[in-house]
This record gives C-alpha cells, structure tokens and sequence, in this order.
C-alpha cells in the first residue's frame, strides 16, 4: 500500500517521495491509521523500523488540518525523547517531511546554550522535541506554554525510564492539558511501561511489531569467545577485513571507550568517539563524519548511542557485552535497518559468559560462535611495565562502573 493510500497531505506524500520511500513499514502501515483517526495509541516495535515516521507523518497532516482552518497558533505537539542525539535526529526527521509545510519545529535539549532555544519558542514554533532534563528547567521559569498542545508523544519511552526520567515526565505531564491524543513508542513492553500507559493515555489502541524485544532478521549475529586482555588485537585484525567498512563499536563505560579509541589510532585506524563527556559540537561532528565516510570505526557507549540513525552501518561490535539484555537489543538495531542486512559481533570473555546465557534466554535464541582464522586466543597476558600500579579488585572496579554509569545518565538529561 503505497503512503498516498493513507489520505495525507498532498505536500506530506511528495516530501516522503523524495525521501525516497515508497511503501510503509509495518510499523507504519499498523499505526498511522489508528493515529490519524485520533486514538491513543501504544506500539511496540523494534529499532529501525521506521517508527518516527509512524507519528511525525500523521502529527504534520494533522497541523496541516489546523492551518487549513486557521488554527494553526502556538505550540501543537509535543515529542519526549530520552537523549538529545535522538531529539535532533527527530527534528531532522521532521524537517525533512514537512519541507513543503509551514511548520516549524525546535529541539530543546541540554549540552548547548538554551538561549537559542528560548528565542525559537518565543518566536513561535508548532513543534517541540526535548528531553525531559532541559524541558523541565524551561517549564519551571516559565519559557514554555503547552495550552494549546493537541499531541503527546512518548518516543523510547521503555529507555526513558530505565533512565530514571519518570518524575520528569510525570511533571510534564501535569503541565499539559489532560484533553490531547498521546502516543507512546517503545521497543519493549515492560511492567512499567504499562502502567505508564494506564496512567497517561485514555483507551489506546496497540500495535505490537515482531517478537518481543526480539532483535530483526536482517542482524546476522554471532559471537566471539575472548580473553578480555585479546579484544583489542582481534578487534584490529577484524576491522582490517574489507567488509568492516562503517562499524559502530559499543564500550560499556566512557573510559572504555576513550582507551579503546586512542588504540585504535595508534593503530592507524580513522575514528570516532561519542560518549556523554563529549560537548555537543563534538559528538555532531563525529556523528558527522562516521556518517560521510571519513571515519570508519566509531566508539559510542550505549546512553548516547540511542536514537542514533545512520544509514549503511555494516557492523555492530559489542566490545563489552552489555550487562543488560535489552540494551543488546538497542545496540545491534543500529545496523540491518529498514530491512538492510547487517552485522552484530560480540566479545564474550569468559566471566561475560553468564551475561550471554542470560541473553541467550532473553531472545530466545542461540547465538553461532565464530573463531578468526589464524588468531592466536592462546596469547599469554602482556607483563605490567615496570612501576604500572597493580589491577585493582573487582569489586572495587564494578562499584566504579555503576558510579560512571550514574554518571552518564544524569549528564544526558
């Protein structure tokens, strides 16, 4: 069923023709019927599906039907999303599909001076997409008015909690008026997301896309067993291969991520970092450049990792193994999108092997093992270098790890 079938706007169909897509996902084709008629609704679908466009496109003919009718005034729609790589690409988004409509949008969002975005609300703008953090501040001086907001939007809300930004979006809840249609997107259908729902959206319809928190078909994944002191060698002989062309690799904490970066350097690769110590300029830029080619490996942690699309992604590495299965899942949606096929390797040492089992439960599913031709996992570890400190214990290493990633989620707000 072509997007024409879906009665949009004119202008709508013709910014998704020269997009260049032809046909709806099934994210799309089961959710925007629904949200056009005005209900409520709760979906549930894997990333990379393309479920931006399953509300952006019916939120636009909607505002479209306001300025029609002279309507058109103030701040209409509201889009919450857990971090602001995720919020600028929604605008992005957004911008994109209305480039033919007298829309205007403004992202609200920490790491950049906010007095820019206090000047576009004043100026007038019909859609907002924030973070809870920044919006939250705004609300509380009074720089933003949602009296005339007709939709919410809950985009990740399943991150957002996990992110501790509950009390935010419940405050911001409370701030606009309670007659609206609210939509909440997720990738998975938690306890807590649930009663979100039940205590947010009146009568939802639902639409749930795949297996549950299942990653999609287009991954192929597998796993490499090895000692952690040999992830950095294999991951090298790895990303000399030519089919390694742009590869996002997932460190667990921002220390990780820097060492593993400037290893990578030293060893004449070209890349990228993106963590939540970065300033903003700086993760758009290696954003940018991971995007243009001129970076082939870029490093990202998994908080500011989310809500990253970028076509052509050929390979997935989890260099740490995430503690958390659904973050797994997160992470290796970054490539294989939109029904492309992509790659999804992890480095499973053997104290990771109980997190793989988990996994392995959790998607219900086992993963293939794989070993590298002519690597040597048998390598004995390095001698310290004299007057090296020795390594810490791992409790004293664990407790660092769940301060930083305290750390990270209060940053990225």
């Amino acid at each position: 069923m072509p997007f024409s079938n879906f009665g949009l706007e004119a202008d709508i169909v013709r910014a998704i023709q020269h997009a260049g897509y032809l046909r709806p996902t099934p994210v799309q084709a089961a959710a925007m019927p629904k949200v056009l008629q005005g209900n409520d609704l709760i979906a549930i679908a894997q990333t990379g599906t393309g479920k931006t466009a399953a509300f952006v496109l019916p939120m636009l003919h909607r505002l479209c039907l306001a300025q029609r009718q002279g309507q058109l005034r103030g701040i209409k729609a509201l889009i919450l999303a857990p971090t602001r790589e995720l919020a600028v690409q929604i605008v992005t988004n957004i911008r994109s599909y209305a480039q033919h409509l007298p829309i205007r949008v403004a992202a609200i969002h920490g790491g950049v001076e906010e007095d820019a975005q206090i000047k576009a609300i004043r100026h007038g703008v019909h859609i907002i997409v924030a973070t809870p953090g920044r919006l939250i501040d705004l609300l509380g001086r009074q720089k933003v008015d949602f009296e005339g907001l007709e939709m919410l939007v809950l985009d990740e809300a399943d991150r957002m909690l996990d992110m501790g930004f509950l009390h935010d979006i419940e405050a911001i809840v409370s701030a606009v008026p309670k007659r609206r249609q609210t939509l909440m997107f997720s990738a998975t259908l938690s306890k807590a997301v649930e009663s979100l729902a039940r205590r947010f959206l009146y009568q939802p319809k639902m639409v749930q896309i795949g297996k549950r928190s299942n990653p999609a078909d287009s991954v192929d994944q597998c796993v490499y067993e090895v000692p952690a002191h040999l992830k950095n060698a294999l991951l090298l002989e790895l990303l000399r291969q030519p089919k390694f062309t742009k590869v996002l690799v997932f460190a667990r904490m921002k220390d990780g991520a820097d060492r593993l970066t400037n290893f990578l350097r030293l060893a004449q690769v070209k890349v990228a970092k993106l963590h939540s110590s970065r300033s903003q300029d700086q993760r758009q830029q290696a954003l940018q450049d991971f995007k243009d080619g001129k970076t082939q490996v870029l490093v990202a942690t998994d908080i500011v990792a989310r809500g990253i699309d970028i076509d052509g992604v050929s390979h997935v590495v989890n260099y740490d193994f995430p503690v958390n299965p659904e973050d797994y899942v997160h992470r290796i949606g970054r490539t294989g999108r939109a029904a492309a096929l992509g790659d999804a390797i992890s480095f499973v040492p053997k104290h990771d092997l109980n997190l793989l089992d988990r996994l392995e439960l959790f998607i219900g599913q086992r993963l293939p093992h794989k070993r590298l031709r002519g690597f040597d996992y048998l390598a004995p570890v390095p001698a310290p270098a004299p007057g090296d400190k020795a390594p810490r214990r791992d409790w004293r290493k664990r407790t660092r790890e769940m301060e930083q990633r305290l750390s990270d989620r209060r940053v990225d707000r």
